[in-house]
């Protein structure tokens, strides 16, 4: 022992000299390591510690992805991502500062800033996903609607179903004195939105909302009521409901279950329709403006390497986890690596069911909350009726495309994004017709496209 160490008595001042004699090559080559390995250019970030909410559902899929590959991490950012029980409770929080931030309904924060529910001054920097929703039935429904539904060559059921098929159901439970009833995730939620626009193209009045009466089942042909996603199947299964329009996993862990059968996605009700979204707080952002910038970069990072199609089985993966989804990675894989299952073993090519990127998915764009506002206004949950420049000026308090281009720009400049990726907008996409009714929708003329409904309010232009 004692020959050990007069052994390192000889030894530590020989490395400390080759020490300082290589030290500046030694500095040299560490700095363009670091270099090569990151390429962010970390703003002055306010708060770095952050607490950011979500729903157990696939679309949460770009906060996972940020925390576990580390973009969060690449921008200063030390990020918890904690699941909450449901919508209600995410914008309470959120509203209150318990929450920095979180995986959000797009309607919730156009909602707020609306008049319906609780108000506050909530933002959209970015829109997490388009698609990934579906209108699930339960198996009896099934087994009725089934024979209105148009057949191939080989005796499979032609998709998109529409709602004529489930009219001689509804029917038939009125008849035997019981009502149909079906479950949506939230009131301002596009589910509410989605499935009543179903129902509607087929003639099947939804019910409507008023000042006095918040139920929106005035008239109703179906009765709506509200069921947080995780508890959607169970609740079909009791006969609680027999349908419901819900996010991923919630429509295939119903076809895994042997308890229902989706009938429709919406991407055939809406193409590329806009999804969940991001949301903080006005005053977050005020007091925080470089945090929501770097928060929004690691986000749009994440969006992109979820889209990258040989990443979709380990995001499956992390989806998977009991932290974050935790459903199984066969329930995940039917819809997040391009198939989706109907009826048992009626699996189908969708490649762009969950897109997280492409189609410039990410951009919060205005026509887009225009869309949701037309909806409220539609079936009374915007009680009166309001000029076309409400519509527009109330939408650009809430989406916020400026912080969007200024989180994009960074990422060009660093290079981890091409910058044909940022879209040259005004934020207004071009009018579609890319509905399953077929009617065209205008961003621009939002009292055009209420009025073009049979069921619905009507305003005068």
């Amino acid at each position: 022992m004692k020959h050990f160490f007069k052994k390192s008595i000889y030894i530590l001042p020989i490395a400390m000299l080759l020490f300082a004699c290589g030290g500046k090559e030694a500095k040299k080559a560490t700095t363009n390591v670091v270099e090569k390995t990151s390429k962010t250019k970390t703003l002055e970030i306010e708060k770095p510690q952050l607490t950011f909410g979500f729903i157990k559902l696939t679309d949460m899929a770009p906060l996972a992805i940020a925390k576990e590959k580390g973009f969060f991490e690449d921008e200063g950012l030390f990020v918890s991502v904690e699941a909450q029980s449901n919508w209600k409770n995410i914008l309470d929080r959120v509203i209150d500062g318990q929450l920095d931030g979180s995986h959000m309904l797009a309607g919730q924060p156009i909602a707020a800033g609306a008049g319906f529910g609780r108000q506050a001054k909530l933002v959209t920097t970015f829109s997490m996903d388009l698609n990934g929703n579906a209108i699930t039935v339960s198996n009896d429904v099934w087994s009725k609607m089934k024979s209105h539904v148009p057949k191939d060559k080989d005796g499979k059921p032609v998709h998109p179903i529409k709602a004529e098929a489930l009219k001689p159901v509804i029917t038939e439970y009125k008849n035997s004195g019981k009502a149909f009833k079906m479950g949506m995730v939230f009131p301002v939620s596009t589910h509410n939105y989605e499935i009543r626009y179903w129902l509607a193209a087929a003639g099947i009045n939804p019910g409507m909302y008023t000042k006095e009466n918040v139920q929106g089942q005035i008239d109703a042909e179906v009765l709506l009521s509200v069921t947080p996603p995780p508890q959607m199947p169970a609740t079909l299964e009791a006969g609680t409901i027999h349908g419901y329009c819900v996010g991923e996993p919630w429509n295939q862990q119903a076809v895994f279950k042997g308890i229902g059968v989706p009938v429709v996605t919406n991407y055939d009700i809406w193409k590329n329709n806009p999804e969940k979204v991001f949301v903080m707080t006005q005053k977050f952002i005020d007091e925080n403006p470089n945090t929501a910038i770097a928060v929004t970069k690691a986000l749009i990072r994440a969006g992109k390497w979820l889209d990258e199609p040989k990443n979709r089985a380990e995001a499956v993966k992390i989806l998977s986890m009991s932290q974050y989804v935790g459903a199984p990675v066969e329930v995940l894989a039917n819809s997040m690596t391009g198939t989706f299952e109907f009826e048992k073993g009626d699996k189908r090519n969708m490649p762009d069911f969950n897109v997280f990127y492409k189609y410039n998915a990410t951009y919060p764009f205005y026509s887009d909350g225009v869309w949701f506002l037309t909806q409220m206004r539609r079936w009374g949950q915007i009680p009166d009726a309001k000029s076309s420049d409400w519509y527009a000026s109330t939408i650009k308090d809430i989406y916020r495309p400026d912080i969007w281009k200024k989180a994009a720009t960074l990422l060009v400049e660093e290079g981890n994004i091409p910058a044909t990726d940022i879209p040259s907008t005004d934020g207004y996409k071009p009018a579609t017709a890319d509905f399953i009714d077929g009617t065209m929708y205008d961003g621009k003329d939002p009292l055009g496209y209420i009025n073009s409904f049979k069921i619905g309010n009507k305003d005068k232009k």
